[in-house]
């Protein structure tokens, strides 16, 4: 796995606030991230990401209409 470090300004942040979770949610909404690896970023299961994920306002279902075709035809 790749390493990134990132440097951040003094700004004040909510201790309810987890960085790594929100960069695991936009990732996984911007379809760079699968699930599971967003949420083994995030370090949380697979299942507490998806809980979670809506506190930062992403879903998780998909919003291309080709990838909800495919689940309604699997279904």
């Amino acid at each position: 796995m790749a390493s990134v470090v990132l440097s951040l300004p003094n700004i004040e942040i909510s201790p309810t606030f987890d960085i790594s979770v929100y960069l695991a949610s936009k990732l996984y909404e911007d379809g760079l991230f699968s699930a599971g690896q967003a949420a083994s970023l995030a370090g949380l299961s697979k299942r507490a990401f998806i809980e979670v994920m809506g506190k930062y306002g992403v879903s998780p279902f998909s919003s291309n209409v080709d990838d909800l075709l495919e689940d309604i035809a699997n279904a």
